[in-house]
């Protein structure tokens, strides 16, 4: 392989010009770029990027511990690894996906990663309360973003980009007001959950608003899946007061309710409005279609991969707003 000093001396320039034209085109003439960048297409110069990141501390290679999601199927994974992968790509920067044992018992493995300049800084999610990772990663001073907040904490190490699910939530029960609901549930996970927690305080916040009821309307599933989601539509179908719509955490949940309703021979959007939450692949595949709210992946990605590898001078704190795509599941009542 070609080396530094052999590009410089094939395109008669000093080995400084030809660093220049790697990492600062800036500084050179067109047509001197022009040369250099021919000899390194010639020659087939790859630059080494374990030199180059120890030199400059540049973030060029990042790791991304693919999460396992205990009781549940994670419908937007797929699409969240294809974003990263293709924002970090846009940029000259590749991941480098691993798997890893939850805390601290997972550390070993982001420590080798880095000792062994297999990677420069790390983008984490699935973030909990008490999170290792940040402590850790701070302190080693490793490049890290998180896509997540760490939950019921008053501080977190490092900075973090998440969507607003709250906001998402209230949105849900606005549009649900608007095509004429008035008693609007709510199916989640248990409030352990900092992300459930969350989503369940933006759907109770738009009812206060809009004044309508809370009391009796709200369903806990201990896991997310499609006959959970059926359950907690039956007791809330079964209940005295029944609502005529129902904000779920999550599409799969939201998938369960829509098919005890067809169960019950309701028709969904119109009987009963369902939204869910992710847009993932099912939603636009059943029907009716399910309205659910739409996470921005590429504004996510895009996101993370612009804090870590350009960071400002402080930590960041970005929460951005999910979009509703209105379906056949919602249609006015």
């Amino acid at each position: 392989m070609a080396t530094l000093k052999q590009v410089a001396a094939h395109a008669e320039v000093s080995v400084q010009t030809v660093s220049n034209a790697l990492n600062a085109p800036h500084r050179l003439r067109p047509d001197t770029l022009a040369r250099v960048n021919r000899s390194i297409e010639l020659l087939n110069y790859r630059p080494n990027r374990n030199a180059r990141s120890l030199r400059t501390s540049a973030v060029e290679l990042i790791g991304y511990c693919v999460p396992s999601w205990p009781n549940r199927t994670h419908l937007v994974m797929d699409q969240f690894l294809h974003a990263l992968c293709a924002a970090a790509e846009s940029t000259g920067r590749h991941i480098l996906l691993f798997t890893a044992p939850p805390g601290v018992d997972g550390m070993p493995v982001y420590d080798d990663l880095h000792a062994r300049r297999l990677v420069d800084g790390f983008v984490l999610s699935q973030t909990e309360t008490r999170d290792p990772r940040h402590g850790w990663l701070k302190e080693k001073q490793i490049p890290f973003i998180s896509f997540g907040r760490v939950w019921k904490e008053s501080t977190q190490p490092g900075s973090w980009v998440d969507v607003d699910g709250a906001a998402g939530t209230a949105l849900a029960v606005r549009h649900l007001h608007e095509t004429g609901r008035r008693r609007i549930a709510f199916i989640g996970w248990p409030t352990t959950s900092g992300l459930a927690e969350d989503r369940l305080d933006g759907w109770r916040t738009a009812c206060e608003a809009l004044d309508l009821p809370t009391n009796g309307l709200t369903v806990h599933c201990p896991e997310d899946t499609l006959d959970a989601g059926a359950r907690a539509a039956a007791q809330l179908l079964d209940s005295p007061q029944p609502p005529d719509g129902i904000v779920a955490l999550s599409d799969i949940l939201a998938l369960g309710a829509l098919r005890e309703l067809t169960r019950r021979g309701h028709t969904p959007g119109v009987d009963i409005g369902v939204t869910g939450f992710d847009d993932s692949p099912l939603a636009d595949v059943v029907s009716p279609g399910l309205t659910s709210l739409r996470q921005p992946m590429d504004d996510i990605a895009a996101e993370l991969i612009t804090v870590l590898t350009d960071p400002p001078a402080g930590p960041v704190e970005r929460l951005l707003l999910p979009e509703l795509i209105v379906r056949g599941s919602s249609a006015p009542g």
